[in-house]
């Protein structure tokens, strides 16, 4: 991801074109588990055994409360269950990266930017009437965590990112007839972003005061960088968030005593993030923006890169899932297919308090994509049931617009999984995938300050995810 050359060239665009980077990589990098780009469908234990084979149509299963309301009619009764999964992602970077004049820029590959994270679920259901059911649900189906070393050669794209979407879900279904029945939910979503970044002030220096200049002062390299040397960097600490609400609608039909099909629509939910962005400015680099500011054109009350409010607005997609099962005496399969309307990502704009920080664009031109897995589960006893499953989710980035932030590809997912039915009333369920992740390629990633970084990644995943269902 870049941002549009128009917005960073000249003085006054490039002074606060480090927070329009910041904010518009932390509303679209991912949490780098198995869900394309920031998406996470780790919310089921039980599912994910399968590869999420069968999420709306296997059974038993009360996180359709979130994720296909309509199949909450196979749930007879009450029921409370508690998902946690432990997502372990690594991403290692290789690669350099080099300054507007094109110079080596010093620094390692980052380390390892992946991380830990736990990601929690809580589902309740009930059943009102022999054809109603109504549910709860809090979940978290978007999310990232990365973390760089904090002097590797991509500083000045990203060091720090962590981004949330938490849902609180309310859901009802309706027996049509036996066989067909329908459901739907109201979503209320929270949204947070926090990211940091280094800023290359030698390259603002340039910007503002070297021989491309688009303002009065325009001195020899070599002068502006006497005042302002190479590696002269601070950096930037950038939070937002917002409420924002959406919906789902789906149907659930028994085809025969042994086959089911689930269809469900997920509404894309549209966001503006309001935060601030604070900065650490060395004192030397104050102290020339603040003498340069009157010849500039700048008001002396607010200058470039002093504390300041920032919005932007954002969408997180759409999704279409379809759900297949077949039912037998000792065993059962079942695929599922998704769509995710990634194609709100065009670009993102953002806007900022300070008057001397005009708004800045960021292309993603990202594409939809698509998941789809294969898998099952065998009955070993009445108490103990093991699950298999594989899936492929694609990509919807591509190298020419991903970035540090997003270091996102397509991959393959294997996973395995036990049930357990300890009593009448209780069950439980453990998980394990692993994430096979093609090579993702950052080809030429800009950041506000003009440095361009190039490379590849080396990611994998791992899940490990453990569930609780207890039965009223």
């Amino acid at each position: 991801m870049q941002i549009s050359r128009s917005t960073v060239r000249g003085a006054h665009p490039l002074a606060l074109g480090t927070l329009g980077l910041a904010i518009a990589g932390a509303l679209v990098a991912p949490q780098q588990a198995h869900a394309s780009a920031f998406q996470l469908k780790e919310d089921s234990a039980q599912a994910m055994g399968r590869a999420y084979a069968g999420s709306l149509t296997a059974g038993n299963d009360v996180s359709v409360v979130a994720n296909g309301p309509a199949a909450m009619t196979d749930l007879k009764g009450t029921y409370f269950e508690a998902d946690v999964t432990a997502i372990n992602f690594s991403a290692q970077f290789s690669g350099s990266a080099h300054d507007v004049l094109g110079n080596p820029i010093s620094g390692g590959n980052g380390g390892d930017a992946g991380t830990t994270m736990p990601v929690p679920a809580l589902f309740f259901e009930t059943q009102v009437s022999d054809r109603w059911h109504v549910g709860a649900a809090f979940t978290v189906p978007f999310g990232f965590k990365t973390d760089y070393d904090s002097d590797w050669v991509g500083r000045y794209n990203a060091i720090y990112s962590k981004f949330e979407s938490l849902d609180g879900t309310l859901s009802a279904s309706f027996d049509v007839t036996d066989k067909l029945s329908i459901g739907g939910s109201a979503i209320a979503q929270r949204t947070t972003a926090t990211l940091t970044n280094a800023i290359n002030f030698a390259s603002v220096g340039l910007d503002l005061a070297g021989p491309n200049a688009s303002g009065p002062i325009k001195l020899p390299v070599s002068s502006v960088y006497a005042l302002i040397p190479p590696g002269t960097d601070g950096s930037a600490r950038i939070t937002g968030s917002d409420w924002a609400w959406g919906w789902q609608l789906g149907a659930y039909y028994k085809i025969d005593p042994q086959d089911r099909l689930a269809v469900n629509y997920r509404s894309k939910i549209a966001h503006r993030l309001q935060g601030t962005a604070d900065f650490n400015v060395p004192q030397n680099v104050s102290t020339l923006i603040g003498q340069l500011a009157p010849l500039l054109g700048l008001n002396s009350s607010s200058l470039p890169f002093q504390n300041t409010s920032g919005t932007a607005d954002f969408t997180t997609p759409a999704i279409t899932t379809v759900s297949y099962w077949h039912q037998e005496d000792k065993f059962g399969f079942g695929a599922d297919v998704a769509y995710t309307e990634w194609d709100v990502f065009k670009n993102l704009t953002v806007n900022y308090g300070n008057p001397s920080q005009p708004s800045t664009t960021q292309v993603f031109n990202w594409h939809n994509s698509w998941y789809a897995s294969f898998g099952g589960e065998y009955y070993l006893t009445d108490k103990l049931t093991a699950r298999a499953g594989i899936g492929f989710d694609g990509t919807p980035t591509s190298a020419a617009t991903r970035d540090v932030r997003v270091p996102d590809e397509s991959r393959k997912l294997a996973s395995v999984g036990l049930g357990y039915k300890a009593s009448e009333h209780l069950s439980i369920n453990a998980s394990y995938a692993h994430i096979f992740v093609n090579r993702a390629a950052i080809d030429n990633d800009v950041s506000a300050t003009e440095d361009a970084i190039t490379g590849t990644y080396d990611d994998y995943g791992n899940l490990f995810a453990l569930s609780a269902v207890y039965k009223f």
